[in-house]
Parts: structure tokens; C-alpha cells; sequence
């Protein structure tokens, strides 16, 4: 990997959206721009063509704690070590932001991954609305 990940990387409206749906998640249009304007801080990675091909950011009030969301890879270019370059970039920033505390939520088969990125997995709940 050649291109460096940038905490607040410069990005359109519609690029997150865009790299959402390429994973098969819905891409939350409605989202952005106001993610950026809310989160404490997010990271990104754009290939040789400036297209985007990762993603993430953490949220919160910017205190002690964090919450990690939306750590996503361009299909073409996963299990490359982006993923974990990304997230450790991140957790690198949440440090110099002063969080002490980041949490995420995850697929099961995600443990490893964020099991060797330095989370240590723990119980917890999600609320969902009702629709």
C-alpha cells in the first residue's frame, strides 16, 4: 500500500455512500454530509486512480469514550492489511484526541479481525427501532 490513510481526508457527499453499496450495505445517502459534521473524526484511503477504497470513522461526545463505525474496504482491495492499517489509524487519532475508550459493534465473523486489531471482545446489546 503506497497511498498513506488521512485522518479527515477530503471527501464528497456521495463517495461513503458509494463505497457503502460496492460492500453491499445500504448507503445511508441521507447520511452525509452531516456524518462529518458529528462524528470526532474519520479516516480514509483513496487508491492510485483517487478513487475511495476505505473508510471509517469514531463518534461521541468526545470525552472519554469513542464508538468505532463503518470500517469498510473496497471489495477489490480487501485482505490487503487495509482494514487494519485503517483501524489502527483511527485508534491511533482517538489516542491524540485524548478518548480513552472505543467500542464497536461487529459481525461474529469479524472477531479475529478486530480481535487483532487490539479490541477485546465483550458482551453488550444493540436497541433497534420498531419500524
Amino acid at each position: 500500500m503506497n497511498q498513506e490513510i488521512v485522518i479527515n481526508l477530503p471527501l464528497e457527499t456521495h463517495e461513503v455512500p458509494t463505497l457503502r453499496e460496492l460492500v453491499g450495505w445500504d448507503g445511508r445517502h441521507f447520511d452525509y454530509p452531516i456524518l462529518f459534521e458529528r462524528c470526532n473524526f474519520w479516516a480514509g484511503l483513496r487508491d492510485e486512480k483517487n478513487e475511495l477504497i476505505a473508510f471509517g470513522y469514531i463518534a461521541g461526545m468526545g470525552l472519554q469514550h469513542g464508538y468505532m463505525e463503518d470500517i469498510i474496504v473496497h471489495p477489490q482491495h480487501q485482505r490487503k492489511g487495509i482494514g487494519q492499517a485503517l483501524v489502527k489509524k483511527l485508534l491511533e487519532e482517538a489516542e491524540r484526541f485524548g478518548l480513552e475508550i472505543v467500542t464497536l459493534t461487529y459481525a461474529s465473523k469479524h472477531t479475529a479481525f478486530y480481535s487483532d486489531s487490539g479490541f477485546v471482545p465483550c458482551p453488550g446489546g444493540v436497541w433497534r427501532r420498531k419500524d
